[in-house]
């Protein structure tokens, strides 16, 4: 039987398309390694993202494709996952122990985006990757109900933070510092500054990704994290009906002049299905998140049903994806929290670290 080719092997996975991210193996930089002995092929690929429900089938998908080749024997395929720090603005390092930092979004209030942002991390959790959320809604902090969270957090030297932790996701917010009916009179620079500090004063544990749930809007808020924090990537919620679009087309706008990549776009209540009947209505009307997403040139991540139990578990302190892990919602959230890790994956790979600093002294 006649040899394989390593450029054969190099040039049948080109045509390999990663649904994740939608681009193919080669191009992704995910295939690391190609022996050949004979007919027999051995393949190495490595995902920049976690896909813990997806590497299964991934490695049959592409044995499969690979046994296309005329000639082949037999086909090895193995896939590990790194998680790298990617860029951030200009001028900006990533945090220590955070390798990477999503800012979750949305133009408008009531769209869902907190309960999104929850579920993303605890998708990205279930994937396989060390996860925190920052809740920087600090006029109305939800994440402490959401995860079923309450009581200061404790520390180690009075100065800094440990983070609480739920579904084995790393959190903090203003919501676990003051009590629950104290409403937030601040003004714009009072509230920058206790994010800033609920950030950096937290001991983050070794994260591949924190999640920042931004309050709705174009803010102080927005605009601090958009010019201190160091963010790699945006994620926008928004309804299907034009008055959330409009909105959300302006927290895009604004991500984009400040150079923060927009990863995608989540459309959130896109269909209401009958508990009673399984009759389904577009209550928001339809298409809309689609549309917006093909006219900015964004990856549309996909959408989400507009379900009870999505809210009835996000209230009990239990969201889906760690409530009915099997369910579709949170299959859903599971391939928009890959689809998002996956474009991160794609981006640029921040080399701040590799560089000393420089310090000059009059000698």
């Amino acid at each position: 039987m006649a040899s394989i080719e390593k450029v054969d092997i190099e040039n049948q996975l080109k045509t390999f398309i990663d649904p994740n991210n939608g681009t193919d193996l080669v191009s992704a930089k995910s295939v690391k390694a190609i022996a050949t002995e004979g007919s027999d092929v051995s393949v190495k690929l490595e995902l920049g993202y976690p896909a813990r429900s997806y590497i299964a089938e991934l490695k049959e998908a592409v044995e499969q494709h690979l046994k296309k080749l005329p000639g082949i024997g037999a086909v090895s395929v193995e896939v590990t996952v790194k998680i790298i720090s990617h860029a951030v603005q200009q001028a900006l390092k990533p945090l220590p122990n955070v390798k990477n930092i999503i800012a979750v979004a949305s133009g408008k209030g009531g769209v869902g985006k907190s309960t999104t942002a929850v579920n993303l991390a605890l998708a990205l959790t279930a994937e396989g990757a060390n996860v925190g959320i920052l809740d920087a809604d600090i006029y109305g902090p939800s994440i402490p109900t959401m995860l079923g969270l309450s009581g200061f957090p404790a520390s180690v030297d009075g100065k800094t933070m440990t983070p609480k932790v739920s579904f084995g996701v790393q959190t903090n917010s203003i919501g676990y510092l003051i009590d629950a009916d104290q409403p937030m009179i601040w003004r714009g620079p009072m509230v920058t500054n206790a994010l800033q500090q609920l950030l950096k004063d937290t001991n983050w544990e070794d994260l591949d990704y924190l999640i920042i749930d931004l309050p709705p809007g174009t803010g102080d808020i927005q605009l601090t994290l958009a010019q201190q924090i160091p963010v790699s990537g945006a994620i926008i919620v928004t309804t299907p009906q034009d008055i959330a679009l409009i909105d959300a087309q302006r927290g895009l706008g604004m991500f984009q002049k400040v150079n923060v990549p927009v990863l995608g776009l989540v459309e959130n209540m896109s269909m209401h299905i009958c508990s009673n009947c399984g009759h389904e209505e577009a209550i928001f009307g339809e298409g809309g998140g689609r549309a917006m997403a093909e006219k900015n040139h964004i990856e549309f991540l996909g959408s989400l049903p507009l379900d009870i139990n999505i809210r009835k578990f996000a209230d009990s302190g239990r969201p889906t994806v760690a409530a009915d892990p099997d369910g579709r919602p949170a299959q859903i959230y599971r391939e928009i929290a890959r689809k998002a890790a996956a474009k991160l994956a794609l981006a640029a790979k921040d080399f701040s670290s590799r560089f000393p600093n420089i310090v000059v002294q009059n000698t």
